[in-house]
This record gives C-alpha cells, structure tokens and sequence, in this order.
C-alpha cells in the first residue's frame, strides 16, 4: 500500500455515485464534473503534486461501493472520496475508509446515521441529511394543517431515516402518522401503494424516496386523481433536476427542501452558470456541495502540509467553509457540516421568467437549528 507521501506521485481523488441507476441525474455524472471544477478552480495541484480524479458507478450496491473504495485505496492511493451516492453505499464507503484511515465526504447520501451510529473521525457529511429535510419540510406542513400522513418509503437505508426522522416532527408537531407501505428502490409501478395511500385518507402522502422514484410516484400520483381527492404528495427530497423533469405545471406549489439554489446570489448565479456550459443543467444542491467538499478538503490539504487522514481530517473540522453555497460554516465533530436549509416553493409556470427559476424562498432554518442536536445522534468517536 502506498504512503501517500512519494514527492512525484498525483494527490488521488475519488468521486464515488450511482452514474447509470435511480439517482444518476441528481447525483452521477454533475457530481464528477463538479468536482472537477473544483480541482480546476484550485490550480491542478496541492503541495507540490498534480491532483488526479477517478471516477467509478457503485450501481447503489453496498457492497460493490465497498469493493470499488478499497481498490482505490490500496491500489490507486485515493487520498478522499466523495459523493457516496446512496445511503447504504455510503455506509459502508465510510465503514472502508474508517478502517483504512481515509477521508470520505458525502454529499448525495441523506441518511442522518453518517454523522450518527455510523460515525467516522474521517468522515463528513456535507449538504443535508434526512433530519434536516423532515426538520425543514414536515414541520412546516404539518403547521400548514397537513397533520396526517401516509407513507411511501423506499425500503432501505435512506428511505427508512427519511421516514423515521420525518415522523419524529410530524408527531412533536401534534400530527399523526396513520401508515406506511415499503417498495423496492427503482419501483415502476406505484399503482397498489397509491391506492392503498388514498384508501388510508391522510392528508398527506408522504414520499420517503427520491430520484426517479419519487418522480414516478408523482406522475402516478396525478393519474390516480390524488389532489382531486382532497390530498397533497409531500414529497421529502425533490431536487432541482426533478423538478425540471415535472415541470411547473405538474410541480407548482410544491414545498422542497434544500441547502443551495442557484439563483440565491451573484456567486451562485455564476458557479452554476460555469456548472451548466460543462453539465448542460443547472446544478443541484448535492453536485454544489461536491465541489464545496473538494475545495474545502484541498484546502485542508493545503494549510496542514500532509495528506495524512488525522491531521487533514482536524483541519477541515477546525477551519471554517467559505465559498459559493457557505459563508463561514462550520463543521461538528461528528462530521456534520451545519449549513442553512431552506424551504422554498416551486412557482407557478407564468411567474417564471427564465429557464430553470423554479423556486421561490419562504425561510431558512439556521444550520445550528436545522440539523440533529450532537447529544441525540449516538456519534461515539474512537481516539485516533
């Protein structure tokens, strides 16, 4: 196994995800170009060496994850991973690169048990997670009278957080939770789950899915008459690029949550436009925090002289974000990074001006209030 330290040899890093499965488009291909951008933006190199990145497909197989991250760390000398993908992907990436000393950084995967259970002194979970999105999003549907829920989950790692954390709210909030059905990731039909959501009469059927999932549901959600009865689809993690496949029409009105959009400032507005001439769409909150992750850990890398995983690891908990989505943000021990959320409602077709100004911005939730309390997550972190 390499040392990390030969004089002439690329820093390695590695961007991680689902590039051809159910969350291709809002993780895949845009988290690789962003973190390109990054290394870019650096100058190509850190203390002296070349920065090289790698790129692999997981297929949001946990154990093809773990393969692909040990061979690059033995093999190949990646220094940081990054992205993650999938939830239970990103489990057990960060499982590999606890034991191997490693930095790894998630951006796509939103289950809370990274900075949790599963906690790693190398690990960072870096643009949301699942109690910031129940946090942000339930709360406020439920203070909107939507105080009964029916769930459609995603039976595995992040489909169960999403649902677990989202009831949490729901209930501190004064609604009820009547009940839940359970489909496989990358379901195509959505026909029983909805019937059984509409037979159940809650007000809100809530999607504890994401990617195309989630989009399916919506669609068949619309075929079965779902709004003509009365009832909202609340759907937990909707991202940028799945409001643009719905479009306004079909989105309108809907409540998201999120940490970044691109038309919030003038250093969003650009980043995403340079984003978008490599990308060809706009970047959504999980390829923005890619490249917030890369800069942060070159930086890191940078100010401390070495690559090695303890010393790196101190500094990016230590030294504050600041770019283009974080203005000093700072970084727990755990590995939580507690940046805004922000609940914003997707406009109406006749109040959007240009391509892709989908949102309109009704709060924010400080990073500090947005994200599980330390004290609750269960993070017990080894000496190192």
């Amino acid at each position: 196994m390499s040392s990390l330290r030969a004089a002439d040899a690329p820093v390695t890093l590695g961007v991680l995800n689902d590039q051809s499965g159910v969350f291709s488009d809002v993780t895949g291909e845009g988290s690789v170009i962003a973190a390109q951008m990054a290394i870019d933006d650096f100058g190509g190199s850190v203390l002296g060496r070349p920065i090289k990145l790698l790129s692999a497909d997981h297929g949001n197989k946990a154990e093809l994850a773990s393969t692909i991250a040990r061979r690059w760390i033995d093999v190949d000398d990646v220094s940081a991973i990054f992205d993650g993908g999938s939830s239970g992907a990103a489990l057990a990436i960060q499982e590999v690169a606890r034991q191997k000393k490693r930095i790894a950084v998630f951006s796509g995967p939103a289950s809370s048990d990274l900075t949790g259970k599963a906690c790693s002194p190398f690990g960072f979970h870096w643009t949301y997670d699942t109690y910031a999105l129940a946090n942000t999003l339930a709360k406020a549907l439920v203070a909107q009278g939507a105080d009964t829920w029916f769930f459609l989950t995603s039976d595995y790692t992040f489909g169960h957080a999403l649902e677990r954390d989202a009831t949490a709210f729901i209930e501190r909030a004064g609604g009820k939770v009547i009940g839940h059905v359970r489909h496989p990731l990358n379901s195509p039909d959505f026909s029983s789950y909805i019937l059984q959501a509409q037979s159940s009469g809650a007000k809100i059927i809530g999607l504890a899915n994401s990617g195309d999932d989630a989009l399916n549901a919506i669609k068949q959600a619309a075929e079965f008459g779902v709004a003509d009865r009365g009832q909202r689809i609340g759907g937990l993690l909707l991202l940028l690029n799945q409001i643009h496949g719905l479009g306004l029409k079909a989105a309108a009105g809907t409540l998201v949550a999120e940490s970044f959009y691109w038309d919030m400032n003038d250093a969003t507005r650009n980043f995403s436009t340079r984003f978008e001439a490599r990308a060809r769409k706009k970047p959504n909150m999980i390829q923005a925090g890619v490249y917030s992750a890369v800069t942060h850990y070159l930086k890191s890398v940078e100010a401390v002289g070495t690559l090695e995983a303890i010393a790196v690891a101190k500094e990016m908990r230590s030294m504050p974000i600041n770019d283009f989505m974080s203005a000093d943000v700072k970084i727990r021990e755990d590995g939580r990074v507690l940046r805004d959320m922000y609940l914003f409602q997707v406009k109406a077709p006749q109040e959007s001006k240009r391509p892709w100004e989908y949102y309109k911005l009704l709060s924010t939730v400080r990073g500090e209030d947005a994200f599980r309390p330390l004290a609750e997550g269960g993070c017990k972190l080894e000496s190192n």
